[in-house]
This record gives structure tokens, C-alpha cells and sequence, in this order.
């Protein structure tokens, strides 16, 4: 049996052995209010969607003024940004790199300019048709400044033939091929559009007389907004001094809405698809502890996204749930070098156990997902050294064996545990008395009642559209470097 290594603490607190999501983005329409303090507020309440950079325009019927940052959304914004961005509509977004490298030139929103005027974008989701789209838009005779598929989007878009926003609308989304939910501003107008499968969430809510895009309802609720609903798939809806009405909706009827909103990435007090996330995950916890039950003493959840499922997985079973790991909500990037003791205690900088709880005890602990496997030994030897007789992992996700190719950072195949390893070669390597994972089938009953309107291709391979067997998220820096070798 091979050694196991551990990663160090930094790695730990930087790269988490969780999916990465794609961005979070925010839309306002409001004359008289401070549109920009509320965009930023939405922002902040979605800044579990992206922790690289943040942006906001804000359009005052004439001018297009952008402020992006590198960072966390408060360290993004002064006081005095603000107060510079002044208008009546705003759109903003938090970053997840999934296409292009983390610098500033790739933040969002994105400012372009074309026939129309100016239009600035936000976008979360992935193209997997950009780089085709990119050289075919650079015979236009447009200029990128960006290495994104969302600078793809907004060039395509402010470009597009029409005689108006609908028309332009429409030939956008007949090209463009993949995962996005986008806010996009002109000088006058505030548009939202979504992509004919719905892989990303999207939803509308009105407040003093304004509206609000936001990619969670939960950002809705900070602000007193009332959720009217969610932009459907395929439907692009435009909101200016007409108020708000449909610009297109496409015929396509297939759905294939991202899972992982349900298992990890939606806060829990979001409602996606008209379901609150919280009851979600409780019953992806029962139906977990309905296909593989064991006996134990207590059930723990690893913080904060598994204890929805773990309260559903304890009240199922009959056994008594307890907080048995505490995390430190703070750990995160920081440029300060440990020394090596400090690199030494690995995990533990994250969570901390509850020995007391867990001492003498059989343990079941109930985790989201595992993709690489680099955190999850640390976390059952962590309730090991607290004294647990046993140690039970249930995973309410079904093994992640393949690439996300639509918006999410899943890891490549190299690196899945599950693409790699047998179920009883995992159970080894993390070190548990017993693993098991939900099923595809008991995923989908537990989300809606077993209909099947969700990509699952992270776990079946089986993609909702044709994609490359394991594209690379620079693709189009690499694509650009390869342009200017040949030119020159």
C-alpha cells in the first residue's frame, strides 16, 4: 500500500477539495436609488460564487462607468468608488476564473463598444464554442483585451446584426453554445438572459418600485426585495423606463440545470428551480441514509455545506445529530508565509473538533462531495484523534468521475479520486470504516421526485451538448499565444 501524503496547510486553506463555481452576478434597474450601494450589497451576498475579483458599471442613461478590482468584494470597493458610480442602472459580478487566468484584465463586468454604443456584461457559465467564435469575431475586426469566453459573449453581442435589442439578443444565443446566465447593461436598459438549458440560476425580484437580477434569491432577501421569479431557460428579458417585459424566449425544451446548485453551490436559503436548498439537501441526506445505513452514535456534517444533509441523514436514521466539527470561517488566501510548524497542522488551521461530542463514539460523518480526495483523510483522522471508536463517510453526491465542461472547476480526470479508484480503494485511502455515496438515481429523487432536467455529466460523462473530452480554461490565451506565434 502506497504512503499517503498530506498537503500543507496553505494548501488546504487555498485550494479547497471542493467544485469551484463560476461567478455570481447582479442586475439593478432603479431611478432615484443608489444603484451602485445596492449592487454591491447583492454582490456581497453572493460572494460564496466567486472570490477572485469584483466589478460594477453603472450607466446614467448617457455615460458607462466601470469599477473592478482584484479581491473580495469589501476589499474591491472604497467608499469613494461609490460615490463615483452614480446613475440608474447597475450590474455587477463576483469572479470564479473558469475560462481565462485570475487577472485584473479578465474581470468583470466587461466594457465594450460596437455599432449600438457601449454595452457592459456580466456572465457566469462557460462557452465551449469560444475560441471559433473569438477568431471568427477577429475577421469582424474586433479587439480583445480580455482572455475570457465572456468578453466572446459581450464582442458577439454588441456586434450582432438586428434592428434592436431582440433581434441582436436572438443571434447571439443561436451562436453561442454552452452555460451562461448574463446581466448586460447599455446605456439605457438593463437586460437578462439566460441559456436555453438553464445550467446556471437566474432570478428577477422588484423593490421601491425597481427590479433586481441576481444569480440567488438569497440576495434578494438582504435587500427586503420580493422575488418575482426565475428568468426561465433560453429567455432574455429586458427591464428600462417601459418596465420589464420578455425580449425572446427559445422553443428549446430540454433542461439540464447544473445539480451542484443543490449539493454545494447555492446558499442554503436559495430557492432554485422553486425549491428552497435547505429542504433539498435535507432529503439528499435521507435518502443517503436510506441506501447505505449503519449503526453509530452520532451524526456530524462537514461544515457548512453538508449539514443540511446531515440533519436529514440523523433524522432518517434515528440516530442524533451534533455538531462535531467547527470551522474557521477566515481561513482563506493570505500572502503571510507559515513557518513550518504552522504548515504542519494541515487541516486542523480549518476545522476544529468538538472531542467531547465525538470521544468514544461511533461516527458517521456526512460530507457534499469528494473530488480530489487531498482534504477528506484529514477530516476523518481529525475525528479519529478525537477519539471515535469508528468513523462512517456518507457522500450525498453520487463519485465524481469526469471534467465539468459547463462552468464549473472540477478537476481533470488525472486528478478525480473516483476516475482513478474503486469505491473500496477510496474508503482506504481516506481512511473511514465504511464509505458510501448517494446514487445517481437516489440524487435525482431526492432533487425532483426523479425527473430528469439536470446535467449529471460529472458524474455519467454524459454531457447535455457536445464538448471536448477535457477542455482547458486558458484555452483561449493559448489560442491567442498560437495567433500571434504565427503572425509573427
Amino acid at each position: 500500500m502506497s504512503k499517503i501524503t498530506f498537503p500543507s496547510a496553505v494548501e488546504v486553506a487555498e485550494t479547497d477539495d471542493l467544485p469551484q463555481e463560476a461567478c455570481g452576478v447582479v442586475g439593478v434597474y432603479a431611478p432615484g436609488e443608489d444603484v451602485a450601494r445596492i449592487a454591491f450589497f447583492v454582490l456581497f451576498a453572493l460572494q460564496h460564487r466567486g472570490q477572485e475579483s469584483a466589478g460594477i458599471s453603472v450607466s446614467d442613461g448617457e455615460t458607462l462607468r466601470l469599477n473592478t478590482a482584484m479581491g473580495l468584494v469589501a476589499q474591491a470597493f472604497r467608499e469613494q468608488d461609490l460615490e463615483r458610480l452614480t446613475g440608474h442602472i447597475a450590474i455587477g459580478h463576483t469572479r470564479y476564473s473558469t475560462a481565462g487566468s485570475s487577472n485584473l484584465c479578465n474581470a468583470q463586468p466587461i466594457l465594450v463598444r460596437g455599432p449600438y454604443g457601449e454595452l457592459a456584461l456580466g456572465h457566469n457559465g462557460n462557452v465551449v464554442n469560444a475560441v471559433s467564435l473569438k477568431r471568427e469575431l477577429e475577421e469582424w475586426g474586433c479587439q480583445f483585451t480580455a482572455t475570457t469566453d465572456s468578453e466572446v459573449i459581450a464582442q458577439l453581442l454588441a456586434n450582432a446584426p438586428g434592428r434592436d435589442w431582440g433581434e441582436r439578443v436572438q443571434y447571439m444565443m443561436r451562436r453561442v453554445q454552452g452555460a451562461y446566465s448574463l446581466v448586460v447593461q447599455t446605456k439605457d436598459s438593463l437586460i437578462a438572459i439566460r441559456d436555453p438549458l438553464g445550467v446556471r440560476p437566474l432570478c428577477v425580484g422588484k423593490m421601491n418600485g425597481g427590479w433586481i437580477v441576481a444569480s440567488e434569491s438569497c440576495a434578494l432577501d438582504h435587500l427586503g426585495a420580493e422575488l418575482l421569479r426565475e428568468v426561465e431557460p433560453g429567455e432574455a428579458i429586458i427591464i428600462n423606463g417601459d418596465g420589464m417585459k420578455t425580449l425572446y424566449k427559445g422553443s428549446e425544451r430540454k433542461r439540464a440545470s447544473c445539480i451542484f446548485e443543490y449539493i454545494y453551490f447555492a446558499r442554503p436559503d436559495s430557492i432554485i428551480g422553486g425549491k428552497l436548498t435547505y429542504s433539498v439537501r435535507q432529503a439528499m441526506g435521507a435518502q443517503l441514509a436510506r441506501e447505505h445505513p449503519v449503526d453509530a452514535d452520532v451524526v456530524i456534517g462537514v461544515p457548512d455545506s453538508a449539514t443540511a444533509a446531515a440533519v436529514g441523514y440523523a433524522n432518517e436514521a434515528g440516530i442524533p445529530y451534533s455538531e462535531g466539527l467547527l470551522k474557521n470561517r477566515y481561513v482563506g488566501r493570505t500572502f503571510i508565509e507559515p513557518d513550518q510548524r504552522v504548515r504542519d497542522l494541515g487541516v486542523k488551521l480549518k476545522f476544529n473538533t468538538l472531542s467531547a461530542v465525538l470521544s468514544g463514539k461511533r461516527v458517521i460523518i456526512v460530507d457534499d462531495s469528494i473530488v480530489r480526495g487531498t482534504t477528506t483523510p484529514h477530516v476523518v483522522r481529525l475525528v479519529q484523534k478525537a477519539g471515535a471508536t469508528e468513523v462512517h463517510l456518507r457522500v450525498c453526491a453520487p463519485p465524481i468521475r469526469h471534467p465539468c465542461q459547463l462552468g464549473v472547476d472540477m478537476a481533470s480526470y488525472r486528478e478525480l479520486i473516483a476516475a482513478n479508484k474503486s469505491i473500496e480503494e477510496i474508503r482506504q485511502f481516506v481512511g473511514s470504516d465504511s464509505l458510501g455515496y448517494l446514487s445517481v438515481e437516489g440524487l435525482l429523487k431526492a432533487v425532483d421526485g426523479g425527473q430528469d432536467t439536470h446535467c449529471l455529466g460529472c458524474f455519467t460523462g454524459n454531457h447535455p451538448i457536445p464538448v471536448q473530452l477535457e477542455m482547458n480554461k486558458l484555452s483561449l490565451e493559448v489560442a491567442s499565444a498560437v495567433t500571434s506565434s504565427n503572425a509573427g
